[in-house]
């Protein structure tokens, strides 16, 4: 099987094209040194090139402090040029959307939940997702979104909560915390890689299956950093309302994973304490 990884350098993209290559895929990992997927040309040049069985679309732009950089941000992460560019043996294209599609809600949210996007980021992973859907079935290719909730695990970047909080660990540092409460359902890299390589599997799940990719249980941003204290050892210091918070934290984040359960045969394999100590020894 050759698959193509979109965001083949970012975190989850690492992950996965290991994960691929020790089945035994033929791997085409494109990053942003590669191609710029923002140019239609460039980047339906290399889906073309790579003449993969199976897409995995990873790529996510963030950047929005200007003109030129939102449009590119929306570029990236709508890539509307992709199915078009598809080979006729293309088996199935998996998108990595984003929990931030969702609007917030005081409960679990399933995949029927309202997409109202927390966000620039959220918004373009939304219309993206759904440019997707439109286009695979009008082409009659086999797509899937799923859509992640907070995902950590080794090898996430630096600035994110969870080294940040393993950081102070080592460094005693103090970790900035938000003024108000913020929660989260964090979801292990390699339980969301997992469930990317079972939907390019599943042939028999629904045309455009959105499913929510998360383990069902939030927890908030102090609990996790008693939760790293356990699994450390170590005191970590923070310093509560010295973090300015984002726009898209909520006391209440978190996922009903059923769908994931029932369609792909998916659930999260490795809780938040486990999690963390796994990414603690990986340094």
């Amino acid at each position: 099987m050759r698959a193509l990884v979109t965001g083949a350098g970012g975190f989850v993209g690492r992950h996965l094209v290991a994960r691929l290559e020790a089945d035994g895929w033929q791997v085409t990992a494109l990053t942003r040194r590669e191609v710029d997927l923002a140019d239609p040309v460039a980047g339906a040049a290399a889906v073309r090139a790579a003449a993969p069985d199976v897409v995995f679309g990873l790529v996510a732009g963030r950047a929005k402090a200007t003109p030129a950089e939102r449009a590119a941000t929306t570029a990236v992460n709508t890539t509307p040029w992709l199915v078009d560019a598809l080979p006729d043996s293309c088996r199935a294209v998996v998108r990595l959307g984003s929990s931030t599609e969702y609007a917030a809600a005081p409960h679990p949210l399933a995949e029927d939940a309202a997409l109202e996007p927390r966000g620039f980021f959220g918004a373009t992973k939304a219309a993206g997702s759904l440019l997707l859907q439109a286009a695979a079935a009008e082409r009659g290719v086999r797509a899937a979104v799923l859509r992640a909730f907070q995902v950590y695990g080794p090898g996430d970047h630096a600035t994110r909560l969870v080294p940040t909080v393993l950081a102070a660990a080592r460094t005693g540092a103090p970790v900035p915390l938000p003024a108000r409460i913020s929660r989260r359902d964090w979801v292990w890299v390699g339980d969301v890689v997992d469930a990317c390589v079972r939907a390019a599997a599943d042939e028999d799940l629904p045309p455009g299956v959105v499913l929510n990719i998360g383990t069902g249980v939030q927890t908030s941003t102090e609990e996790l950093v008693a939760t790293a204290e356990r699994v450390t050892g170590r005191p970590i210091a923070t310093a509560p309302g010295a973090h300015p918070g984002r726009s898209w934290d909520t006391a209440d984040w978190v996922c009903d994973p059923t769908r994931a359960r029932e369609l792909l045969g998916w659930s999260p394999t490795v809780d938040l304490a486990e999690g963390l100590a796994r990414t603690w020894v990986a340094g």
